[in-house]
């Protein structure tokens, strides 16, 4: 079921979003479906009334046909994105590869089947992308690919840092960077169109009511009444991204990007360390609760680090964030308060 404000924010978006007119007719591969921009991309997609084709390999069909029950006009494909062979599907304009793990616990619990789904499905995707006369293929990365960082330096997309190779964490952020490098060897190699985007924490109306990350916690903690409760000292700092713009993004890319570059999504004045954000959220929406810090290294938090994203090469492209971040979260409270 599409909430109230999941309906309004993708109706905004196919409203406002003016690349609409070169996706016309178009078909789409888009993976991870069921994950939070994977399908949030669908749905915006399909929102643009433009008779696009999309097919979506996913991993359960009932799982996926349940939060799509609405929507007769995907066509689902049940497979190991590792292992399939996408031959099969015929020839789509467009590869979008959302798939990936994303809850910390599980990340740290199978760090072998994390850094293999994020080099293996990428490849797969990319080699059957060597056979068919495809558009454009956007890989959907994170800014986790950039490593540890302790300052608040502006970073852009040809800065790299420490990634720990021996902790079972570094699964995903290594996984990441090595997917980015075989989108842009293709690319380099094969001419395959690849490009990636580094999509910062993002989130909206739609994710899970389980969803543990921290704007997730701090979020429910704001509509409960409870007090914002801290794992860490919440120094890491990171911008944000609301989901609709990343969507919006995204797009841009696979559209107007140069192929084997990369491409970081955030909205740049949204830059705050976890614990100011949590003051934040309280001093906005609910100053009688209070910020307390109760250190638990047992969740499976990413290390201390601060990514001070610069988005210039990003709105070379004529992409602009649409949302700030009391924007973000007043969509995401109302969402979790329905």
């Amino acid at each position: 079921m599409v909430s109230k404000i999941q309906q309004e924010d993708i109706l905004e978006f196919a409203r406002t979003f003016a690349l609409a007119d070169g996706l016309t007719n178009a078909s789409f591969l888009i993976t991870g479906a069921t994950g939070l921009i994977g399908s949030s991309l669908i749905r915006c997609l399909l929102a643009l009334d433009k008779n696009i084709r999309i097919v979506a390999p996913i991993r359960n069909k009932v799982k996926a046909k349940a939060l799509f029950y609405e929507i007769d006009k995907v066509d689902w494909v049940e497979c190991d994105l590792t292992s399939y062979a996408f031959n099969q599907i015929g020839v789509v304009d467009f590869i979008i590869h959302c798939a990936s793990p994303t809850n910390g616990k599980f990340i740290v619990e199978h760090p072998a089947e994390t850094f293999e789904l994020a080099v293996e499905s990428t490849r797969n995707l990319l080699r059957y992308s060597l056979g068919h006369s495809i558009k454009s293929f956007v890989y959907v990365s994170s800014l986790e690919a950039y490593g540890e960082n302790s300052d608040d330096r502006i970073v852009d997309e040809n800065m790299q840092f420490y990634i720990g190779a021996q902790s079972p964490r570094s699964a995903y952020p290594l996984g990441k960077r090595a997917a980015e490098y075989l989108c842009s060897s293709y690319a380099m190699e094969y001419s395959v169109p690849a490009k990636s985007v580094r999509l910062t924490q993002t989130f909206g109306a739609g994710v899970s009511k389980e969803d543990n990350r921290v704007y997730a916690q701090f979020a429910r903690s704001v509509v409960s009444g409870t007090d914002l409760v801290l794992h860490t000292r919440g120094e890491s700092a990171k911008p944000y991204c609301y989901l609709t713009d990343a969507v919006s993004a995204i797009l841009y890319v696979l559209l107007k990007g140069i192929n084997g570059a990369v491409y970081n999504v955030a909205n740049e004045s949204s830059y705050i360390s976890v614990k100011n954000l949590a003051c934040f959220l309280r001093d906005t929406f609910n100053p009688q609760i209070e910020v307390r810090v109760e250190l638990n290294d047992t969740m499976g938090y990413a290390p201390l680090t601060k990514l001070n994203l610069s988005t210039e090469k990003m709105r070379s492209l004529g992409w602009q964030p649409y949302y700030d971040l009391k924007q973000m979260f007043e969509r995401l409270i109302a969402y979790l308060s329905e």
